[in-house]
């Protein structure tokens, strides 16, 4: 298939595991959860609570009803975020956000009347916690971070964030695309009240799945409304969860993917997966570095960042470099914004954007070797 790095986007390829539990879902139970008393449906709420234990486990969640399943992390942000903020309510978040969060936080800013305050991140590095704690007011409402950039892989620094938000009060929406899965995340060490994540990046399972964790104290309003499959004579969306936010038929064939594939990672563990790509960045940090021309951003340690690095070749159009490496070499990538213009106008690159990469469990120091012979090929032909 080539080599794939783009991981940073999708995790590809999945464990074998994740393809036959989902045929195994198809062939074997193949019908909804939640809607019926007869053999197959409830083998199927069975999958779907097996589930919510896994990730449970994978991020210290002792009460899983209170994870919901949805679509993706974007998914899930919309949720916290227009569940919970109201009219002119205060929000604290950085210039390294995803685009997930930052239109919704627009959208509320125009429609509710939101007022937004923004962290810097120089040169796309981590914001100062001393900045936050300067930042936060009387009204604030929430925080709202991710847990490491998908431009340049920056982690923030979630830990200090999160005890100086519970000392103020003030809730702490985690954005984990980037480390569910490839990160150890404890939320409960880590203070984070409300935990968006998505299954088919780090945590290797399919696409159109996702979650959220929405703590005892923290109260949203649904995004959807719907059928529960229970208490149907309610015209109003029920109050316990998970059914008030999983209105309709859920991605069981995703969720029986899911499961599969929080299974593999508790029994690898993320911390030696966390290891694995901390080997690949510093090889990759180190083999990129001596390539000529290559300008090279964010933070220059592996310990500083995920497994995900963005750079420019020279004066050749990131697009340029992408489109050579996968028709040549066979190697993909991704090049643009990384839907993160905030994060670009950063580091300075929002007016041409950077070719990224991002590695992954299943990538071997013998793909970012080729990765850099190829640059080095196509920098030395562009002189």
């Amino acid at each position: 298939m080539g080599i794939y790095l783009d991981n940073a986007a999708t995790s590809c390829p999945k464990p074998e595991a994740v393809l036959h539990e989902m045929e195994n879902f198809f062939k074997k139970i193949g019908v909804s959860s939640g809607r019926g008393a007869y053999r197959k449906a409830l083998q199927a709420d069975e999958m779907v609570f097996e589930t919510r234990k896994l990730l449970g486990r994978l991020f210290n969640i002792e009460d899983v009803s209170r994870l919901i399943f949805t679509s993706n992390v974007t998914e899930s942000i919309n949720l916290a975020l227009k569940g919970f903020l109201e009219e002119g309510d205060h929000v604290v978040t950085t210039h390294m956000e995803h685009n997930a969060v930052w239109r919704p936080l627009k959208v509320l800013e125009n429609k509710r009347g939101i007022e937004i305050t923004v962290l810097p991140c120089p040169g796309g590095k981590a914001f100062d916690p001393k900045m936050l704690e300067k930042a936060l007011e009387r009204d604030t409402r929430l925080v709202v971070l991710n847990h490491a950039s998908n431009v340049t892989g920056t982690l923030m620094p979630v830990k200090e964030a999160g005890e100086i938000c519970r000392e103020r009060k003030v809730p702490l929406l985690l954005d984990t695309a980037q480390t569910a899965g490839v990160y150890p995340l404890d939320l409960r060490e880590m203070k984070v009240d409300l935990l968006a994540f998505t299954g088919h990046k780090g945590i290797m399972g399919p696409t159109g799945t996702g979650g959220l964790y929405i703590a005892p104290e923290i109260q949203l309003e649904p995004l959807k409304e719907g059928g529960t499959g229970g208490d149907s004579l309610l015209e109003h969306q029920p109050s316990h969860l998970p059914d008030r936010y999983e209105a309709g038929t859920p991605n069981l064939m995703g969720i029986a993917g899911l499961k599969a594939a929080a299974d593999f990672l508790l029994k690898e563990g993320v911390g030696k997966i966390r290891e694995h790509e901390l080997e690949l960045t510093r090889y990759a940090l180190r083999e990129l570095k001596n390539i000529p021309g290559l300008n090279l951003y964010g933070p220059q340690t592996a310990e500083e960042r995920v497994a995900v690095l963005n750079f420019n070749l020279g004066s050749i159009p990131p697009e340029e470099v992408a489109y050579v490496l996968d028709e040549v070499y066979g190697i993909m990538v991704r090049s643009g914004l990384h839907c993160a213009p905030q994060a670009h106008r950063c580091q300075g690159t929002v007016d041409t954007g950077t070719v990224r990469i991002g590695m992954g469990y299943f990538n071997q120091k013998e793909d970012i070797l080729q990765l850099c012979s190829a640059l080095k090929e196509i920098i030395g032909q562009s002189l």
